[in-house]
């Protein structure tokens, strides 16, 4: 992954960043897979019915961060696979985040 295509699904300033998805469903394991076009692909256990993929989601964006469940919040893409999660946090603390997930040097 030479160019970080990853990057592109992040955007925003400190304090309040967007992060587009892509999101698997009913997968094995939970875990962020890598980049799918202009998004991140991310794995969840929990099916896609109501709103469990969604709390899943959530609850593995924020662990991931290492913010609580409540300074990541769905944006878009309610009853989509393609959604827009907004993360109360810095820039550089995502992008972090997503760089140890995805185990990037």
């Amino acid at each position: 992954m030479s160019e970080r295509l990853w990057l592109r699904a992040i955007t925003g300033k400190d304090g309040r960043v967007r992060l587009a998805v892509r999101v698997q469903p009913g997968a094995r394991r939970a875990a962020v897979l890598g980049p799918y076009g202009d998004r991140l692909k991310v794995a969840v256990k929990a099916p896609p019915v109501d709103g469990k993929a969604n709390a899943a989601l959530i609850k593995l964006i924020a662990t991931l961060i290492d913010v609580p469940r409540s300074a990541v919040a769905l944006d878009a893409g309610h009853g989509s696979r393609d959604k827009r999660l907004v993360v109360a946090a810095t820039l550089g603390q995502v992008r972090a985040a997503i760089e140890r997930a995805l185990e990037l040097p």
